[in-house]
């Protein structure tokens, strides 16, 4: 893990923002607390963060309003919504953003810490590993800028949504199996993280829709299959 991680911290809770700076410190991570998404986006647009942990519900500003202005700057940075609210439709909601995790409260300080390395793993090995373009169709699929073009058109992609294509790519004209989908991305199979991940298709189907050779198809009770010409 990189030293002096930089984390943007936005959490109403006072004594828990609190808590968690001074947790952060002994782990070597640099974190700014603000106390509402308004303070929190201003923070963002001045500081250079590596790391995003945005609680929802905030005065002014609530998480979800604050990761989509984060994600309109930055849609690489990793985001992870910490909040007491365990709704199924608030958690689809987090992921559908670009959420690359979602911590409900009350949480275990060193099980968040180990979730944050983990994310930041992966985001390390990406942008070591992910240094060829692929021609899908009549895309061009940049998987170190993390772009897909078509006719001149350039649109940036969030990290999993990369990741994603990346493996789908890794797999063309053949099933990726969604447990190995999971467990190589989302690193746990679990319900949520299948949720997350069907969001995420949905996302990329999308952005592939303009070639019309260009399919994502759902391979009942086993994966996915990425095919084009």
């Amino acid at each position: 893990m990189k030293e002096n991680l930089k984390i943007l911290m936005c959490e109403d809770d006072e004594n828990l923002g609190q808590l968690l700076k001074e947790f952060f410190s002994t782990k070597g991570y640099i974190a700014d607390l603000l106390p509402d998404g308004e303070a929190g986006i201003k923070a963002f647009m001045k500081g250079n963060y590596d790391f995003c942990l945005l609680d929802v519900m905030m005065p002014k500003k609530d998480g979800f309003s604050l990761a989509k202005d984060i994600r309109a700057q930055n849609p690489e940075i990793p985001i992870v919504f910490l909040t007491a609210k365990y709704l199924k439709e608030d958690i689809v909601e987090g992921f559908k953003i670009g959420a690359d995790d979602y911590i409900t409260k009350p949480f275990s300080m060193e099980e968040l810490y180990y979730r944050i390395e983990a994310i930041m793993r992966r985001v390390r090995g990406r942008r070591q590993s992910a240094d060829s373009v692929y021609k899908i169709g009549e895309y061009v699929f940049d998987a170190q800028k993390r772009s897909l073009s078509i006719n001149g058109e350039v649109k940036k992609m969030t990290t999993k949504e990369s990741e994603l294509l990346l493996l789908l790519v890794s797999h063309a004209n053949d099933i990726l199996e969604r447990n190995v989908a999971l467990k190589t991305i989302w690193v746990d199979d679990n319900y949520f993280n299948a949720r997350s991940m069907d969001v995420y298709v949905t996302r990329l189907r999308h952005l592939l829709e303009k070639d019309p050779n260009v399919e994502i198809i759902n391979i009942h009770g086993k994966g996915y299959k990425l095919t084009y010409n």
